[in-house]
C-alpha cells in the first residue's frame, strides 16, 4: 500500500508575516476565521489582504459559524475563498445555499461521542471532507482534544483532524488516525491568539514530515 503524505492546514491567521512563514514552510491550506466572536476573527477586507499573499498552490479556507447564506456568498466572492468550512449548526440545505456555484465545503463535526462522524456523513453527504474537532460551546478554537477511538476506520470522505494538536501530539495523531489532513490553530500560537509562533509552526510541520517518513519506511520494509 502506498501512503499519501499528510496534508497540513494552519488556521486563524491575522498577521501577514505569519502567513508568509506558513507558506514558506509548505503548508497546504490557510484558514481565515469569519466568526465575530472568535479572538482570531477577520473582516473580509482584512482576509483579502492576506489571501493575496497566498500562492495558487495554497488553499484559502473560510471558517463560518451560523452565518447568513448571503453573507457567506458575499465573503467568498470578496476574498476569493477556495473552500468553505461550516463550523456551526448549519443544516445541509443552509450549507448548499451559502456556496457559490462549484465551491466545495468541509463540514466540521464537534465530537462528543462515538457515532458523531457516521451520523454527519449520512446527513452531509455532499461535503467534500469532514473536519473533526472537540465539542466546545465556543464552536472550536479551544485547543482541546477528544477521544480518537471514536473515529471509525471505515470512511466515506476525507478526514481532517483538529482539536488539541501541537508539535508534540501530531505524530501520534497521524499514527493512530491516519487523517487526510491535520488542522491546527491554538497549537501554533503564542500568548496572543492573534499571533502565531514561527518556531511552533516549523516544529509542527517537521513533526508531520518525520512521521510520514517513518510510516513510509515501515511500509516499504513490510513489502515482499
Amino acid at each position: 500500500m502506498t501512503l499519501l503524505r499528510t496534508r497540513i492546514k494552519f488556521c486563524g491567521f491575522v498577521r501577514p508575516a505569519d502567513v508568509d512563514c506558513a507558506v514558506a514552510l509548505g503548508v497546504d491550506a490557510i484558514g481565515f476565521v469569519f466568526y465575530p466572536r472568535s479572538p482570531r476573527a477577520l473582516t473580509p477586507d482584512q482576509a483579502l489582504a492576506l489571501r493575496r499573499r497566498l500562492p495558487s498552490y495554497v488553499a484559502a479556507v473560510g471558517l463560518f459559524v451560523n452565518e447568513a447564506p448571503e453573507s457567506v456568498r458575499d465573503t467568498c466572492a470578496r476574498v476569493g475563498l477556495d473552500v468553505v468550512q461550516f463550523h456551526g449548526d448549519e443544516t445541509p440545505a443552509q450549507c448548499r445555499a451559502s456556496l457559490p456555484v462549484g465551491l466545495p465545503y468541509w463540514r466540521a463535526v464537534r465530537m462528543r461521542a462515538a457515532g458523531d462522524l457516521l451520523e454527519s456523513a449520512v446527513v452531509f453527504e455532499d461535503a467534500e471532507a469532514f473536519l473533526l474537532d472537540a465539542f466546545s460551546e465556543g464552536y472550536g478554537g479551544s485547543g482541546a482534544g477528544f477521544d480518537w477511538s471514536w473515529i471509525p476506520a471505515a470512511r466515506t470522505a476525507p478526514l481532517i483532524l483538529s482539536g488539541g494538536l501541537d508539535q508534540h501530539s501530531v505524530a501520534q495523531a497521524i499514527r493512530q488516525v491516519s487523517p487526510t489532513m491535520v488542522d491546527v490553530s491554538s497549537g501554533i500560537q503564542g500568548t496572543d491568539p492573534r499571533c502565531k509562533d514561527a518556531d511552533r509552526m516549523a516544529r509542527f510541520v517537521a513533526a508531520v514530515l518525520a512521521e510520514d517518513a517513518q510510516r513510509s519506511l515501515a511500509t516499504a520494509g513490510s513489502s515482499p
